[in-house]
């Protein structure tokens, strides 16, 4: 091979791991199963599903953001998570058509939600975003979606029931978890939502059994022998997965959307737990 045959080769690979890295992967949507047992007093088998950073921007078409409330709504779930960053910017956002969007899952189970960092407030406003959350609250009120904002619920679940909790984001200096766990109650399993992983340590010493969480996008671009080229947490054993802390359960999902319109290694995804 000469030199210049040698350079259009390296060139070609080069051009096709980019279209790959940012047309093909950013949309090529993976459903994740689990299964989680937990102690608790339910009977049977509840299944949650969780779709995270859902990012609607440039950089996510909403026909991505459709298609994993599809594939989620599929697997029929008995109660629905949103685990926060609904957009990534202040800007023209079509709230008519996102609420429309997000009533698909509010008509199929019960739907609930915490914020992440890019949903409004100080950590957003000083990064082009909105300094309230006045924009997604609506968005999601439109969309039957319930916010928990440090705050609980018990919902029904055949013949038991599971208790949600949800604080507030963490980057944000929102999370008040005594706030969240006042006076929660009840035998079954306890469904932690925060958007952060790295909250965990705020919250080590309230009763939950499993925290579902996002923020990560997975590490976004996964480098050969490297690892994660984008992991905004402190403690990167919590990236993405399943993993253990304390007895209990965290679930990382590696989100629908993403920053930047590129994923490498990293496909985005829509998460069904089965809590046993």
């Amino acid at each position: 091979m000469t030199r210049r045959q040698w350079l259009l080769s390296t060139a070609g690979c080069a051009g096709l791991a980019g279209g790959y890295s940012t047309v093909v992967e950013p949309r090529w949507l993976e459903v994740v199963r689990t299964g989680v047992r937990v102690e608790g007093g339910q009977r049977g088998t509840v299944r949650l599903l969780q779709l995270t950073d859902l990012h609607a921007s440039w950089a996510v078409p909403w026909s991505l953001i459709d298609n994993a409330v599809t594939l989620g709504l599929a697997a029929r779930p008995d109660i629905i998570c949103l685990t926060g960053d609904f957009v990534t910017h202040r800007g023209d956002l079509d709230g008519g058509r996102y609420a429309g969007i997000l009533r698909r899952l509010s008509a199929a189970a019960p739907a609930f939600a915490v914020l992440g960092n890019h949903d409004g407030g100080s950590w957003a406003a000083a990064r082009r975003g909105y300094a309230d959350h006045r924009v997604v609250e609506r968005i999601l009120e439109d969309g039957g979606i319930a916010l928990l904002h440090n705050r609980w619920v018990e919902v029904p679940v055949r013949d038991s029931a599971v208790t949600l909790v949800g604080v507030g984001d963490l980057w944000s200096e929102e999370l008040e978890a005594d706030r969240a766990f006042r006076g929660v109650s009840g035998a079954g399993p306890r469904v932690l939502l925060s958007h952060n992983p790295d909250s965990k340590t705020a919250l080590e010493g309230f009763a939950w059994d499993l925290m579902l969480c996002g923020h990560t996008h997975g590490g976004q671009v996964m480098i050969p022998f490297q690892g994660a080229r984008y992991a905004p947490v402190e403690d990167r054993r919590y990236v993405s997965g399943l993993n253990a802390f304390d007895g209990r359960w965290i679930y990382t999902s590696r989100g629908v959307g993403n920053l930047g319109s590129v994923r490498f290694r990293c496909r985005p995804e829509v998460t069904v737990i089965e809590l046993s």
